[in-house]
């Protein structure tokens, strides 16, 4: 059975190659002038292509197995690498797990692994970070609700015709498109 290496390399380099399935004897003989078309060196000449082409096809073949053959050794070397890792993983813990513990402890050699001892402490860092982070997060949603709400009010009165006193002297277009633009606003700000 061959690789998926094999596989693919063949579907994408080599399906549809022959040239009957690109270019047919009469699209071939369309292409030429057509006092020409005649002429019987027209298929020698459509014959000597699709040698070629047969001849480029078969190299294109033997490149593939080439590489296949040269691919064994780096799939081993990275099947080696892999269970490597795998064996200095911690007990319990998968590779990724490791990688993401080390960039959030900021210890970018990873030298000194967590035990039993330091993990807690750090357990304990990271979680009221997390709190924090999240009260954080809680405040600005409160905000930004507070004040979609206030502009959806403020568009719910010219909806209704009950305009804001400020607005009996001014140019209620102006009025309108400004609200418009504080609740554009405040949507982009929960957004982002």
């Amino acid at each position: 059975m061959p690789s998926q290496e094999a596989t693919l390399l063949a579907n994408f380099l080599l399906a549809p190659a022959a040239l009957r399935n690109v270019l047919t004897f009469d699209q071939f003989a369309a292409i030429l002038p057509s006092a020409q078309r005649s002429n019987p060196a027209v298929r020698d000449l459509y014959q000597e292509l699709e040698r070629l082409r047969n001849e480029d096809i078969q190299a294109v073949r033997e490149n593939i197995n080439d590489e296949i053959k040269a691919s064994r050794p780096l799939r081993r070397a990275c099947a080696r690498r892999r269970k490597e890792q795998y064996d200095k993983a911690v007990a319990g813990l998968d590779l990724v797990a490791l990688e993401t513990e080390r960039e959030l402890s900021g210890d970018p050699s990873g030298s000194k692994p967590h035990t039993l001892r330091t993990i807690q402490p750090s357990i304990q860092e990271a979680c009221q970070t997390i709190e924090a982070q999240i009260e954080e997060m809680e405040s600005e949603l409160q905000g930004t609700m507070q004040e979609l709400k206030e502009v959806a009010g403020d568009l719910s009165d010219l909806r209704y015709g009950s305009f804001p006193k400020s607005v009996a002297g001014a140019d209620l277009t102006e009025e309108v498109l400004a609200t418009l633009e504080r609740l554009e606003a405040a949507c982009e700000g929960a957004a982002g």
